[in-house]
């Protein structure tokens, strides 16, 4: 029987999540990636234990890009730093609108502007210059806003250190990427799916929007 996703490969896996046989390969690539995986499922256990070779390499280059923009930061935040890549990739849009790595440094570069304004108490609001770029820091903005209820300028002050960070990790992954123009956009999306795996784990039968509250269960291993 062949496989009902790629119509091309052998079905020999028994997918819980869709009900049905699917083959080796796209269970090893679309897995809570297209497919959404309960926790009960054997092989989804298994790649989280025994990440192939190739999966860990790639998550030591993306920890390793992250690592300098979460260096001397404070466990928040680190936290809203980590949360933010989620938002990145909610907001990156997709076919001829999605972002690229330019957008991001345009979006956080803006963002990063008007809430250093307003931790210092004016209001003035910064546009990126591009509609990718725009409609990300707008979607960002909404939700950063209401983390920072109850406490303005201190939120403003956190939110402007990190947007600054994420700035400069996304210039600095453009620069090093060279013909990928999406290279940090992938990037966010891998640590998004990440991070909404190891919140799922540690909050089983829970929603998967993702938390920034304090006390969240996203961790670096």
């Amino acid at each position: 029987m062949r496989c009902p996703l790629c119509d091309t490969r052998t079905a020999r896996r028994t997918c819980p999540a869709l009900g049905r046989d699917i083959c080796p390969v796209c269970c090893g690539t679309k897995r809570l990636v297209e497919i959404r995986c309960p926790d009960s499922c054997a092989y989804l256990s298994t790649s989280r234990a025994h990440p192939p070779a190739t999966v860990r390499k790639q998550q030591d280059l993306d920890l390793a890009m992250l690592t300098p923009g979460l260096a001397g930061l404070s466990e928040p935040r680190q936290q809203l730093l980590l949360f933010s890549l989620t938002l990145i990739d909610r907001f990156k849009g997709d076919s001829l609108e999605a972002a690229h790595d330019g957008d991001i440094v345009s979006a956080a570069g803006a963002l990063a502007s008007t809430y250093e304004t307003a931790s210092r108490g004016v209001i003035y609001e910064r546009r990126a210059d591009s509609i990718p770029a725009q409609r990300m820091a707008e979607g960002i903005r909404e939700l950063f806003d209401q983390l920072g209820r109850g406490r303005p300028s201190g939120f403003a002050a956190d939110a402007a250190v990190v947007l600054r960070r994420i700035e400069e990790r996304a210039r600095a992954v453009q620069q090093r990427a060279g013909s990928n123009p999406r290279a940090f956009v992938e990037l966010a999306g891998r640590m998004a799916r990440r991070l909404g795996a190891q919140d799922a784990a540690a909050h089983p039968g829970e929603g998967q929007d993702a938390r920034p509250a304090a006390g969240s269960s996203i961790i670096l291993p």
